[in-house]
């Protein structure tokens, strides 16, 4: 009973720490969780998938492929389902045995690179299926990983431009058309983190164009809710965000969301506020490690610099019926170093963050 008392005060704290950061500064009006439905069938936790799920491309032999490879994971939490694991693996089998037609959505300069991968990915599979033979979960997770890294390059390679235009009214600011990976050191540990331009070129592009600024080195974490945010990138100073240099003002980026099965993101509008309370978004809160801008209560575009890592806690921010979904601009997630956002507290130090791929995506405003 000691347990379960400590563990249901823990939960009140936090659900209050919740509310009380969607009225904060760097928050949106809380609107009831009723108006959000949660998502059918299992939400997508892990980053990495999320990622692969929302490159704009259209091969359904690779996203079967892919389909195949993440189910063993929802099997392998589920008491070990070896039979439904092993059709898993058929089915990854099946996708991978006629590779022309993966390849018929790879551009043909790209296409040796693309042969290479698949040819790695058909070496992966039974190795997979020899863990899975022998019921090593351990070995399972290793071989999984390694043949699902590869599928995201093959995925990657598929894009062939970027799928949209961004509105002119925001011409002015850098936008990133692609993807990028920036790595931090902190004083308790790196983390890496991949930040998807194809669901939010604007404020990714404003985040990419900052760290190459420098702006994030030696800036604290100003707040740590336990299982729940972890935020930072408030300037010393009385600003609470950039000041661009060439403007002498505040650059406000504005509230960016991708709908799945929109071909382009929404702007300026939360999706409560546009009437979609039950739409989901292709970069949702339902992993660990996502990264999302912050931005003044009531001021959709009013995001600047902060922002912060959703420490996901599926009892008390399920996907779908959680107070951010929609309300907040997703960018990226953390794809290494998830274990140092749990040790980082308030006052805690980036040391440094660096773009390390991807910033030939960055493309800044043409100065007049």
């Amino acid at each position: 009973m000691t347990k379960f008392c400590q563990r249901w005060l823990k939960n009140i704290s936090i659900a209050i720490s919740m509310i009380a950061f969607c009225w904060s500064l760097s928050a949106a009006a809380w609107t009831p969780t009723s108006y959000a439905a949660l998502p059918a069938g299992n939400a997508i936790t892990d980053g990495k998938a999320l990622l692969r799920y929302a490159l704009p491309i259209d091969n359904q032999p690779v996203r079967q492929l892919q389909a195949s490879l993440e189910d063993i994971a929802n099997q392998l939490r589920a008491n070990r389902r070896w039979g439904a694991i092993a059709n898993d693996l058929k089915g990854a089998s099946r996708a991978i045995s006629n590779p022309e037609k993966i390849l018929s959505s790879v551009p043909a300069e790209r296409q040796p690179q693309a042969e290479k991968i698949i040819a790695q990915i058909k070496d992966g599979i039974p190795k997979l299926q020899a863990a899975t033979d022998k019921k090593d979960k351990e070995n399972i997770w290793v071989e999984r990983a390694n043949i699902l890294n590869l599928v995201s390059e093959l995925e990657e390679l598929m894009v062939k431009e970027f799928p949209y235009e961004v509105p002119a009214q925001y011409s002015n600011l850098p936008q990133l058309k692609g993807r990028a990976t920036i790595a931090f050191k902190t004083n308790k540990g790196d983390i890496t983190v991949v930040v998807d331009g194809y669901s939010a070129p604007v404020t990714a592009g404003n985040f990419v164009d900052l760290v190459q600024r420098g702006f994030y080195n030696g800036l604290e974490f100003i707040r740590a809710e336990d299982s729940y945010v972890l935020q930072t990138g408030d300037p010393p100073g009385k600003d609470q965000g950039f000041i661009d240099p060439n403007t002498g003002k505040y650059r406000a980026v504005p509230l960016e969301i991708l709908v799945k099965g929109d071909s382009e993101p929404t702007y300026g509008v939360t999706l409560e506020q546009a009437g979609r309370y039950t739409d989901e978004p292709v970069l949702p809160f339902s992993a660990y490690g996502a990264v999302a801008m912050a931005r003044p209560e009531f001021e959709p575009d009013g995001g600047s610099s902060q922002f912060f890592f959703f420490l996901f806690e599926p009892e008390l921010t399920p996907a779908g019926r959680n107070l951010l979904d929609g309300r907040y601009s997703v960018f990226g997630y953390v794809t290494e170093g998830k274990e140092v956002l749990e040790k980082l507290k308030a006052g805690d130090k980036i040391e440094s963050a660096k773009v390390i791929q991807g910033a030939d995506k960055l493309v800044q405003p043409q100065v007049a």
